[in-house]
């Protein structure tokens, strides 16, 4: 916060402090002490930097509200007291649909069940004065949209501007990810200590990504298409505010560490706003066998077919799921260097069940076990995990509070105009035009020729020409990947136009299911993005039930692209 502070002029500052798996944490936090429920960390942060921030005349808006945004509200003002600052804070609620469960016909057992709002909330109270403006679960582009609202004047109504601003909220709302954090090609620049990216926003929606001066880390088309394709599916990206045309942005290298993002279309958005639901959805454990040496498949299967064996009959967990991991290398000098891991998770409504029960069984296979048989550590007692869900609600049905510094409060209505529900699977290719309420400039794309699963334009059927040679997909495509609740994300793109008509050819959902047989079973969906020179995947059920259940190894799917990058594949020698 300091460094953004500090290092070069700036209006507004955003935070986004929630995902799935903090609003699970934050509801644990509420269960313990109704008074919690908000991001701490924020708090400690604005010790050191409110000051600063009301003498420089920048404005804050966060979501670190979570759970218990009036509780935060007032938490900074208490903070600003006991600093001798005046601070006018205001903030936004309204997501939390707990208290109407039952009305909503939500589940029962959840610990948490949130709307994602839009951002006019948050424009109100800046309108309104506030120089700090906390909200709870709202759109984590709703963050730098608000105070675009608020500076621009926009309407709900003005789609263009709006879908613009989603997308260079979309850029920001991860960090350093936009300038060189988890960058496929990091080697080509220094991110050691990226710097975090701004935006400068138009009055058109256009935008100009860029970081402070001084700062590690590079803006480029590169860094902000990977961004861009995080945890995004098709060419439509809907929001409360808008539904943001991904497949009309258009991105254009301004000079060094300046990128401008300009095309963006809207579309009205979907009637209905998304939810997430946390609840418990047991205990789980670990347990991670080492096998060294020779006969590591058979050592896995002796030990695997002891420890089922000797679980005691009725208490056995619901849930056991093995992993053999080859990291063991022949002849290899190190005794780790020879070793795999074995490992077996555990799931149970039960806590004994996966906890002493697999302490247990653990403890009497060690003399009696494979050669070489030890654990990367003893089980402990397991620990609950979460399962999140997504939930879609009526619009009209959720209310949205902006409640300003002065006390006042005021209701946001929802979107005046909403397009129906897009059918879930591939995007449908031309059709007709969704209500869009806003005019646009004729010259705009005719993005609608958005081809359908698998299919490639026509200037994409004819093959690069040329011998081809077997090579890793990273050596000429970039991916990106991460976790929508119990689905995977995975974008790729090319860094050229003759990799784009290759890759759109070449990388179809045959071919990735070949390349990761992990997904081979599952749904997957595919859309072209041919102003990204991407293709993007959603892959269905990869995760199970989120990240809070730890379903696989990579439970977040951060890696899932670095896997596909590292596959060899024939690619065409003009590419390499």
């Amino acid at each position: 916060m300091r460094e953004m502070l500090t290092g070069g002029p700036l209006d507004v500052l955003t935070g986004d402090y929630l995902a799935e798996l903090t609003m699970l944490i934050l509801a644990r936090d509420r269960l313990k002490d109704p008074s919690l429920g908000y991001a701490r960390t924020f708090l400690r942060q604005l010790e050191e930097c409110l000051g600063l921030a009301l003498e420089r005349g920048v404005r804050i808006v966060v979501n670190a509200g979570g759970l218990n945004p009036a509780r935060l509200a007032d938490a900074v003002r208490e903070l600003a007291r006991s600093q001798g600052l005046d601070a006018a804070v205001g903030h936004v609620e309204g997501d939390d649909l707990l208290p109407r469960r039952a009305e909503l016909g939500l589940p029962e057992g959840l610990l948490a069940a949130n709307a994602y709002l839009g951002a006019f909330g948050v424009a109100e109270c800046l309108r309104a004065g506030a120089d700090v403006v906390v909200t709870g679960r709202v759109t984590d582009a709703a963050l730098v949209a608000g105070p675009a609202i608020a500076r621009f004047g926009w309407g709900p109504r003005d789609l263009d501007a709006l879908a613009g601003a989603v997308v260079a909220g979309h850029v920001l709302e991860c960090g350093a990810q936009a300038t060189g954090g988890n960058y496929a090609f990091f080697r080509e620049h220094d991110v050691t200590r990226p710097g975090f990216p701004l935006a400068e926003l138009h009055p058109d929606g256009s935008s100009v990504i860029t970081k402070h001066p001084g700062t590690g880390g590079a803006v480029t088309v590169g860094t902000v298409t990977a961004q861009l394709l995080y945890e995004t599916g098709g060419p439509r990206y809907p929001g409360p505010d808008v539904t943001a045309r991904l497949d009309t942005v258009r991105l254009a290298e301004e000079g060094p560490d300046r990128v401008r993002i300009d095309g963006v279309r809207g579309e009205a958005p979907p009637a209905t706003l998304k939810a997430g639901l946390n609840r418990l959805g047991g205990h789980r454990n670990e347990v991670v066998f080492v096998l060294t040496g020779l006969d590591i498949e058979a050592k896995a299967a002796l030990v695997r077919r002891q420890f089922e064996e000797a679980l005691a009959p009725g208490r056995r967990p619901a849930g056991l799921h093995w992993t053999l991991a080859r990291t063991d290398h022949a002849d290899a000098p190190t005794e780790e260097a020879a070793s795999a891991l074995l490992r077996l998770t555990a799931r149970d409504r039960d806590p004994d069940r996966v906890g002493r029960e697999l302490g247990r069984v653990a403890v009497e296979l060690g003399l009696a076990g494979y050669p070489g048989f030890h654990l990367t550590a003893p089980p402990g007692p397991g620990a609950p995990y979460g399962v999140f869900e997504a939930a879609y609600i009526d619009a009209e049905a959720v209310g949205h509070t902006a409640v300003l510094p002065d006390g006042r409060r005021v209701d946001i209505p929802p979107a005046p105009v909403t397009s129906p529900e897009p059918e879930p699977g591939p995007e449908p290719g031309p059709g007709p035009e969704p209500p869009r309420v806003a005019e646009t400039p004729a010259e705009q794309t005719p993005a609608e020729q958005t081809p359908a699963d698998d299919e490639a334009p026509a200037d994409d059927e004819a093959p690069v020409p040329g011998p081809t040679r077997r090579a890793p997909l990273g050596l000429v495509a970039g991916a990106r990947s991460g976790d929508k609740g119990g689905d995977a994300n995975l974008g790729v793109w090319a860094r050229d136009e003759p990799g784009r008509r290759w890759l759109a050819r070449t990388l179809t959902t045959e071919l990735l299911r070949e390349l990761l047989p992990e997904v081979a079973e599952l749904p997957i969906t595919r859309h072209l993005l041919p102003n990204l020179r991407a293709v993007n995947f959603t892959i269905t059920g990869l995760l199970g039930e989120g990240v809070a259940a730890r379903h696989r190894f990579d439970p977040q799917a951060k890696a899932l692209g670095e896997w596909l990058r590292s596959r060899h594949l024939d690619i065409p020698e003009a590419l390499l």
